[in-house]
């Protein structure tokens, strides 16, 4: 949890009680940021007349404490492989991100989080289906078997799996009511895997990919 230092100081002027305000919260909170800080001028104070009914200028400086910093969380040693490729192709593409790792029985998932993330997936996803095969292809020579790696950006995988399953579902329909066979645009292999297992419960329509790489495409055939 976040709390919030609190200090209420006073000077002759606003300025010299958020000065004296400041310098309260640096010595409590050594190497503060001073743009965090945040004023509240309970009073503008009052010179008087001749040293009659002076009265000091009062604020109150609130800081806004940062949470402690996560606790390390101990990765295996692919976890950490993986974690450290993919932060370095981030670099090489001039992408600022924090990746994630997470491990589960069925494989792991690389989570790139950070602003701008548009060149890192690239038109289409081509640029992180590409960076997820090399990933998963140097993992497998170096691990010695198969562990499914997933490589995701801004939720961008959860997107476009929605919007290609409603896509397979439109064509499917297409293929049915036509009882013509209804041909997608090209897709990757990771994007294709997607509307064949969308579809494969699907009564009344098989799927199969035709062409070569990197214009394969589905085929969505009534039966």
């Amino acid at each position: 949890m976040t709390g919030e230092l609190t200090v209420e100081a006073t000077g002759e002027t606003v300025g010299e009680a958020k000065w004296a305000a400041l310098r309260e919260l640096e010595r409590m909170q050594p190497g503060l940021d001073k743009a965090a800080v945040r004023f509240e001028v309970v009073s503008e104070g009052e010179r008087g007349l001749l040293g009659v009914g002076y009265a000091p200028a009062r604020v109150v400086a609130m800081l806004e404490e940062s949470p402690p910093p996560p606790e390390p969380v101990d990765e295996s040693e692919v976890a950490a492989t993986i974690r450290s490729l993919v932060e370095r192709i981030a670099s090489t593409l001039g992408v600022s991100c924090r990746v994630e790792v997470r491990e589960a029985d069925d494989g792991l998932t690389v989570t790139c989080v950070g602003g701008d993330l548009g060149v890192l997936i690239g038109r289409h996803g081509q640029t992180i289906d590409a960076i997820q095969y090399l990933v998963n292809a140097i993992v497998a020579k170096g691990a010695g078997e198969r562990i499914e790696v997933t490589v995701d950006a801004a939720g961008y995988r959860e997107r476009r799996r929605t919007a290609l399953e409603a896509l397979a579902i439109r064509s499917a329909r297409r293929a049915t009511d036509s009882g013509q066979r209804v041909e997608l645009d090209p897709m990757t292999a990771v994007e294709r895997k997607v509307v064949h297992l969308r579809l494969k419960e699907f009564e009344g329509v098989e799927t199969s990919s035709e062409g070569t790489e990197p214009n394969r495409f589905v085929v969505i055939t009534p039966v």
